[in-house]
């Protein structure tokens, strides 16, 4: 059986910060694309492409010299996707003491080398945090479609018309 979490732990560098002396945002989405991409190819045996990321949002920045821990975990499954529920996390590394900087759940699709979707395993939770963190992803995923669906019905100017 696959393993459906893992964690990457890693200082904070000074080449990860932004203007403002604290680790850039874009840096912490490309850990938890990294992060989600290992959980998610892990479970499916498959390479995989990121679909979606919702509900970031970031609490506290990140200094450079923190520990920072980046946790992913298969939240659900779908016939061919994955929603990955990742939760970052920092601290002084004498102390190792953590706390939550941001989370979000992230999708993948499973695809084969021609880049067509194939199934992966089923993920049944069975902790009641596992439980939880299930029925967040699949709210996550109903807010992604909707805001899909709202996008595509928003008259909005196509540059290539103007």
């Amino acid at each position: 059986m696959p393993q459906h979490q893992l964690t990457f732990r890693f200082l904070a560098e000074p080449t990860d910060v932004n203007f403002g002396g604290k680790v850039h945002g874009g840096v912490v989405m490309k850990w938890i694309d990294q992060a989600g991409y290992a959980c998610a190819a892990g479970w499916s045996g498959s390479y995989c492409v990121t679909v979606s990321v919702a509900g970031v949002r970031f609490h506290r920045p990140i200094l450079v010299g923190q520990i920072v821990e980046v946790s992913a975990q298969i939240a659900h499954t779908g016939k061919t996707s994955m929603q990955i529920f990742i939760r970052v996390r920092c601290g002084d590394p004498k102390k190792q003491q953590l706390v939550e900087t941001n989370h979000c759940v992230i999708s993948f699709i499973a695809m084969d080398q021609a880049g067509y979707p194939v199934e992966v395993p089923k993920f049944e939770p069975k902790t009641e945090e596992e439980k939880r963190l299930e029925l967040y992803a699949l709210k996550m995923k109903d807010i992604a479609i909707e805001t899909e669906t709202l996008l595509q019905n928003t008259v909005v100017p196509n540059s290539e018309e103007e």
